[in-house]
């Protein structure tokens, strides 16, 4: 597929949840995990009949539609980086149009893609938001199906360049969140940055593949622990954008 194209599972016009303020957010198709907690199941093969193919003037096009009313565009997934090419080239498009250069432009990642993807697309994005599924790497490899070395080397490039927006972390009970684990997932991301941001994504098992259909769902009560022990340790919580 040409760069100036890309397979595209969904656009959302009007988002609140992928990013700050209301974006508009496009969906590639194609990634590389298969996560089992992944509430867009579909969007992870590379194909799809339910996919389509739009370029960088397609996209605009819509985002010229929705431009009134959003404060960016995130481009998720899948995977986005996997198409990264594409998403570069849309950047770069936006930013050299007078009507759509004010808008920030964002990515949302799991972080699996090199340090030179980052660098080829830091001076064209605002931020990335990257999920890290699990500090351990054998509780990540049990819930996407790979190790997190890629993840957690992402997460250190893109502070190095400033571009981390915010680190999200997926929390799934009986998985990935006794207070051990997350004291130190905390302790590693302060590390990293004492100013990270963090956003917590609660397992819910709406849209999810089995065996996580019979999951527990987390709790407001588990949200406030999660809360607790993490700014305990010195990060800083997101909230709703």
């Amino acid at each position: 597929m040409r760069a100036g194209q890309a397979l595209v599972a969904d656009v959302v016009p009007f988002s609140w949840v992928d990013g700050p303020g209301n974006r508009f957010a496009l969906f590639l198709q194609g990634c590389g995990f298969d996560c089992l907690a992944c509430h867009n199941p579909q969007t992870i093969p590379d194909d799809s009949v339910h996919a389509q193919k739009l370029s960088v003037d397609d996209v605009l096009a819509r985002l010229r539609e929705a431009v009134p009313f959003v404060t960016g565009i995130t481009v998720s997934g899948g995977e986005a980086t996997r198409q990264w090419p594409f998403v570069r080239e849309l950047f770069v498009a936006i930013r050299e149009s007078s009507d759509l250069r004010h808008l920030s432009t964002m990515v949302d990642s799991n972080g699996d893609a090199s340090a030179q993807v980052w660098q080829d697309l830091a001076p064209v994005m605002d931020g990335a938001m990257i999920d890290l599924k699990a500090l351990d790497p054998d509780v990540h490899r049990y819930l996407t199906g790979r190790d997190n070395d890629v993840v957690l080397a992402s997460i250190r490039t893109l502070a190095e360049l400033d571009r981390l927006a915010e680190v999200r972390l997926l929390l799934v009970p009986g998985r990935n969140d006794s207070d051990d684990v997350l004291a130190r997932t905390a302790d590693w991301l302060v590390g990293i940055d004492p100013n990270i941001s963090v956003r917590l994504n609660l397992f819910a098992t709406h849209g999810v593949r089995s065996p996580a259909k019979g999951w527990p769902a987390a709790t407001s009560a588990d949200r406030a622990r999660y809360e607790a022990v993490l700014t305990n340790r010195g990060l800083t919580i997101v909230t709703a954008s």
